[in-house]
């Protein structure tokens, strides 16, 4: 990032290569993407095909499934096929983990594309009374894993198909936290050993993440993982995430500080929030960091005052009002301000505003004019007036 564009207010994205994960592009050529994954169990169909939908109908953009064994992987080839039967085309991501060359052969026929853990995929049971590795040692286990992962890698881009290379900060490989500890450096080395055998496969419908449960983990891992990538010659986009971020505010909180600040620096094509709680509950949380960050646009931009002594009228009951009557006018910026002291500046940027003018009185603003005075009693049926007199109203499902 430069000097200048540390100080843009426009956000300027790494730039990456695009990789298709069904019809959804991801890339920075593109909108930031936004997944989650049910907690149904892949043999229950029925049941994984409603946490499915309720996904998609929340505006969830790809859906991941785990699949910890071959019955949940060939279980994957039903749920895709109810799917596409109900009308439902969202991109099917395979979450696979131990081990995992069998299932991902498996379920890569019914996926568009496959996640693995590269702390997992050739997992051995750690050895307690173990000291170190040898450069031999390590060597040749990296060799084993190419021996192991070229097989998945050659079918993926048979079929044109995406794969995540999804490092998670609490499962390194044990030769990975010998050489490198548990730090930011091994989740990176763990990542960049499975580009490196890609890449020697010319293989490159790849996106990374690097998820961890702290925050500075997380943001740490990130960036070294960009910067290593661009040294090197590869511009995969980046899956953002704190994995593990907990339930209620903090869950959010915590999900934003590390999302939300690699998005303002540029970083991340595709996002998920990772809450103990019902998935769909994600959604919205992933929309509004992106809304937030003036990313994307998915809903109406409030600008509220915290209000003061100079407020003159309730001001959280009528943005109650108002974001009752207004919010399914996705796209427009709507102000509600107590007052005209800082209210008309403050809310310049908004599209409409309704400022308390005096006692009882509120002013109704186009951007930066002043259109009417009206009674408070009429404030917001007239400002739903304004927005229809405008040809900007659309009536709500």
């Amino acid at each position: 990032m430069t000097a200048s564009q540390r100080y843009d207010t426009k956000i300027h994205r790494r730039v990456t290569r695009t990789v298709m994960v069904g019809d959804v592009p991801i890339g920075s050529e593109h909108p930031i993407a936004v997944q989650s994954m049910i907690n149904e169990d892949t043999l229950d169909i029925d049941g994984s095909v409603a946490g499915i939908r309720r996904l998609v109908d929340a505006g969830c953009e790809i859906v991941r499934v785990t699949t910890p064994s071959i019955g949940h992987a060939k279980a994957m080839g039903k749920i895709r096929s109810a799917l596409r039967a109900q009308g439902c085309m969202v991109p099917l991501v395979a979450d696979v983990h131990h081990n995992g060359t069998r299932i991902a052969l498996e379920v890569a026929k019914h996926v568009d594309k496959v996640r693995i853990n590269p702390g997992l995929f050739v997992f051995d049971k750690p050895d307690p009374d173990r000291q170190e590795f040898s450069q031999d040692e390590f060597d040749a286990i990296g060799d084993r894993i190419k021996d192991t992962f070229a097989p998945l890698v050659k079918v993926l881009k048979e079929q044109n198909k995406a794969l995540r290379i999804g490092v998670n900060h609490g499962s390194l490989a044990e030769r990975m936290l010998f050489t490198y500890g548990d730090t930011p450096q091994g989740m990176v080395e763990s990542a960049m050993e499975f580009v490196r055998i890609c890449d020697s496969l010319d293989f490159h419908n790849i996106v990374i993440s690097m998820k961890a449960s702290r925050a500075p983990v997380m943001l740490a891992a990130y960036r070294l993982m960009a910067d290593t990538m661009d040294r090197e010659g590869f511009n995969y986009p980046l899956h953002l995430g704190v994995t593990e971020a907990g339930d209620g505010d903090y869950g959010r909180i915590k999900s934003t500080a590390g999302i939300a600040t690699l998005l303002a620096e540029g970083l991340g094509d595709t996002i998920r929030v990772s809450l103990t709680e019902a998935p769909e509950k994600e959604i919205p949380v992933c929309f509004s960091i992106l809304q937030a960050l003036g990313i994307r646009k998915t809903m109406v931009e409030y600008v509220a005052c915290p209000s003061c002594g100079r407020t003159l009228f309730n001001l959280e009951e009528v943005l109650h009002q108002v974001r009752n009557a207004t919010c399914h006018l996705t796209g427009l910026d709507i102000a509600v301000m107590g007052c005209i002291v800082n209210g008309p500046g403050e809310m310049a940027d908004a599209d409409y505003g309704y400022v308390g003018k005096g006692p009882g009185v509120i002013a109704l603003y186009r951007n930066r004019d002043e259109i009417r005075k009206v009674p408070e009693s009429e404030g917001v049926a007239a400002l739903v007036q304004l927005i229809k007199d405008d040809g900007r109203w659309v009536e709500p499902d």
